[in-house]
């Protein structure tokens, strides 16, 4: 199976490196855990579904700085490869802890922790936040189409805007996480055991003399059933040359015609009546051509005869949300609780845990704390000592934990629109170590310069 990214210890910010460098000369090497959190939810998001932690794990499992990585580096600071002879040899040791793939979580909540010598655990910190940020929103935003299809199926036509073949790869497998019956990502549906859909291009219909000769050259080379594009021209006339095609070739059982362009709604009533009068009614019709979770709403709640959406680019790149504001900050090293006081950025301190009781009601406590009554604990141990705890977990179990909690997730923050989404709480612990913590900091760091304690 291929991994879902293919970075290494080069693929990070500079600053990561010059922060490593200095805490390996300065014998700064002590255990550190760094929280992994998305502030805000962009607009019109009342949830986010936790993904790219399995990434994550296999970047973490092979992440080892060789002599290549170092003439990188020193490349890159203008300095002799010796000048960093300390990170020769550097992988990572530590432990993760993470809500699996599949949960969904808010606002504040620790999508995963790291916690492991200091240098290991800030030089990996690009690559976390890239591979949690870019798939948590698109995964997300696949959620959100499944849940405004109303049981209508809906596949993964995204891979051609993607940015990049490694991002549509991983927009068809988190598409699959979150419940899409397909997609047209033929590497994708081979690797994670999907179905692979597609039909035809314009392009196609545009080589023949006309309709009728591309639908049955088609259907000729294709056996069992087909979907057939019928806007090329005209919607009517497309649809009557699927008909006579579909008549005459004895192929309409299971077939489907294709809309990819107009008023997709009242083309599909249109196509609907004629599919009908021409005793059709078990051909489908699947729509395509710009739908996200937005325009797949409006068609369903029109009651548009449609009976598969396919979407793509603004699911494939999260157009409305193209990105989250996401932190991977440190709050613990070496035993010593820390936090950000910056305006609008504080952090909270100590390593974390999320407890979830029914209806989503989450709090938003500390690691040690025993875990309250009706509460469920989300951060699970997924690697120690370097090593992954077990396989990849496989994608129906990723599918059936977005399925629970969607199910308990208060209707108001499944709408598509104007959604409400839940908020955390925060533990009394937690609470009591964040002002312990804060008037530490402003004594020993404000107070010397006149700010008021």
């Amino acid at each position: 199976m291929p991994e879902a990214t293919t970075a290494g210890p080069t693929t990070t910010d500079l600053y990561e490196v010059t922060m490593a460098l200095t805490y390996l000369r300065e014998g700064m090497t002590g255990p550190a855990t760094f929280s992994c959190f998305v502030r805000e939810l962009p607009a019109d998001r009342g949830f986010l579904v936790a993904a790219g932690v399995e990434s994550v794990l296999d970047f973490l499992s092979r992440f080892r700085v060789g002599p290549d990585d170092v003439e990188v580096f020193a490349e890159a600071l203008h300095r002799p490869a010796a000048a960093l002879a300390p990170l020769l040899g550097l992988r990572f040791t530590g432990e993760v802890r993470a809500v699996p793939e599949g949960r969904v979580v808010l606002a504040g909540e620790p999508l995963l922790e790291v916690t492991a010598p200091l240098p290991q655990a800030q030089v990996v910190e690009t690559v976390v936040l890239n591979q949690l940020s870019h798939q948590t929103a698109v995964a997300s935003k696949c959620a959100r189409c499944v849940l405004a299809a109303r049981g209508r199926p809906v596949v993964d036509f995204s891979l051609r805007r993607t940015h990049g073949t490694e991002a549509g790869f991983q927009a068809a497998r988190l598409a699959a996480l979150a419940g899409f019956a397909g997609t047209s990502n033929v590497a994708a549906a081979h690797a994670e055991r999907l179905a692979a859909v597609g039909t035809m291009a314009h392009s196609f219909i545009e080589a023949f003399e006309d309709e009728d000769a591309a639908f049955t050259a088609f259907a000729r080379t294709h056996p069992g059933p087909v979907t057939l594009l019928v806007d090329t021209y005209d919607v009517d006339s497309g649809v009557a040359a699927a008909a006579r095609v579909l008549h005459a070739l004895d192929r309409a059982e299971g077939s489907a015609v294709r809309l990819d362009s107009g008023d997709l709604a009242a083309l599909a009533v249109r196509t609907r009546a004629m599919l009908d009068r021409a005793e059709l009614p078990g051909v489908r019709i699947v729509a395509s051509g710009g739908l996200d979770e937005f325009a797949v709403d409006d068609l369903v709640r029109s009651g548009a005869p449609i009976d598969v959406f396919a979407v793509g680019t603004r699911v494939g790149v999260s157009a409305d949300a193209p990105y989250l504001d996401s932190a991977y900050k440190l709050v613990a090293y070496d035993g010593r609780p820390v936090m950000k006081l910056s305006a609008a950025k504080v952090t909270a301190p100590g390593r974390k845990q999320v407890f979830r009781h029914p209806g989503c009601h989450d709090v938003i406590g500390l690691a040690e704390e025993p875990v309250p009554a009706g509460g469920v604990p989300l951060l699970e141990t997924l690697m120690r000592d370097g090593a992954r705890r077990a396989p990849r977990a496989p994608l129906a179990k990723a599918r059936a934990r977005l399925a629970a909690d969607l199910a308990q997730l208060p209707a108001a923050a499944r709408t598509v629109r104007s959604p409400r989404p839940p908020s955390a709480s925060v533990s009394a612990p937690l609470a009591a170590l964040t002002t312990e913590v804060r008037r530490r900091i402003e004594r020993a760091v404000l107070a010397p310069y006149g700010h008021p304690v």
